[in-house]
């Protein structure tokens, strides 16, 4: 497991380094990728073996690994969660994205309002708006660089048209792990108006030590028949782009409706994402994420560490996730100004805080998931870009 291995993307048709350049203008060449929320790392071993194999074999046809693949999904949930899933709970998506996109069709018409809150990943609100509901923002509170969740604020947001919350756990681009308290306010607020919520639960492997990530299911086993629950391998692993997502449903109601879609679509996993998922969730991939998280969590403190030394510039303290969020209020500079600071003078791509919804306006967003080097290179990039306030 050496993440300090320097792998070479560029023209391999990578989104986060060949795309860079016409979305920020940042040439792969000189710049540095902060943006697409996937890793530089490799793929564990047992991942790499699996394909391996599955080239050797040869042949790619039609496959059952339901039963490999939901065991070792609920043996992964059980070992790293302490949640007991069973396997007829359990669906696959392609992707989670897609997941937020079925549960808006088997769940909601057009039309119908759904609560996000914000700031928060972006596609949510994207595939809310191309499914022709309504996106309602509900903006959280930045308490002292922490973001806390304002049920009584939010209590006034909501109209008779409100049907679904849509929660990110741990959040997304805060990085907060949410208290159970916390939890149980979004079910009780969830109640109070009737709401299904769907949990996006994908970043629940990356959490930071003295952190403890608690599934949205295990919170009020009592109100699971309004919560469905999103997971997948994708960030924990690096397979991001074999798009294979779990949606985990509790209720037999809302089961039934979602196979209900699922069958009406016609839809079925990726075979290789499949034999990928059941690879890593297991004993030697569970070892590969706890030393992944002792890598990231020397990232994290290096960048907050620089972050801390530039005047006006503040990084969410990371509880979770590779993605740092930085708020850029403090400098009195415009959005233009220090955004093009860190495209134009540090060449650096960076998520561009408005897109995640009221409250990102002064923000940019860094992914971490990086060899230490370039975390190193990108914070000295950053402390000449902004020398002229230190």
């Amino acid at each position: 497991m050496n993440f300090d291995e320097i792998i070479d993307r560029r023209g391999t048709d990578c989104a986060k380094w060949d795309r860079m350049e016409a979305i920020y203008g940042v040439s792969p060449d000189e710049g540095i990728p902060m943006w697409v929320a996937d890793t530089d790392f490799k793929a564990p071993e047992v991942v790499l073996q699996k394909v391996a194999d599955m080239v050797a074999h040869g042949v790619f046809g039609y496959v059952d690994y339901s039963k490999a693949y939901t065991d070792a999904i609920r043996w992964w949930m059980q070992t790293r969660h302490d949640w007991a899933v069973e396997a007829d709970w359990i669906f696959t998506t392609t992707g989670l994205v897609n997941a937020v996109g079925m549960c808006l069709d088997a769940y909601t018409q057009p039309d119908d309002e759904i609560l996000l809150f914000t700031p928060v990943y972006h596609a949510f609100a994207k595939v809310i708006r191309a499914g022709h509901r309504k996106v309602v923002e509900c903006p959280m509170v930045n308490a002292e660089g922490q973001y806390e969740l304002d049920f009584a604020a939010w209590d006034a947001l909501v109209t008779d048209k409100a049907r679904m919350v849509v929660f990110c756990s741990p959040h997304n681009p805060g990085g907060r792990v949410w208290t159970r308290a916390e939890l149980q306010g979004v079910i009780d607020f969830c109640k109070r108006h009737d709401l299904l919520l769907v949990s996006d639960e994908i970043h629940h492997d990356l959490i930071y030590p003295g952190q403890k990530h608690i599934p949205m299911a295990m919170v009020d086993p009592d109100a699971n028949d309004r919560v469905i629950m999103l997971t997948a391998p994708s960030k924990t692993f690096n397979v991001a782009g074999l798009h294979t997502g779990n949606v985990i449903i509790p209720d037999a109601g809302l089961r039934s409706r979602f196979a209900d879609r699922m069958s009406a679509l016609h839809l079925s996993p990726n075979s290789v994402g499949q034999a990928v998922a059941t690879a890593a969730y297991s004993p030697e991939g569970a070892a590969w994420v706890d030393a992944l998280m002792e890598y990231l969590d020397g990232n994290r403190k290096i960048f907050d560490a620089a972050i801390a030394e530039i005047p006006g510039l503040k990084s969410m303290p990371l509880q979770a996730t590779f993605l740092a969020w930085v708020d850029f209020s403090g400098t009195g500079m415009s959005r233009e100004e220090f955004t093009a600071r860190v495209e134009k003078d540090a060449k650096i791509a960076a998520n561009h805080g408005p897109t995640f919804g009221i409250g990102g306006e002064s923000f940019l967003r860094f992914n971490l998931g990086t060899q230490r080097a370039r975390i190193e290179d990108a914070c000295a990039r950053l402390k000449a870009a902004f020398a002229d306030l230190q």
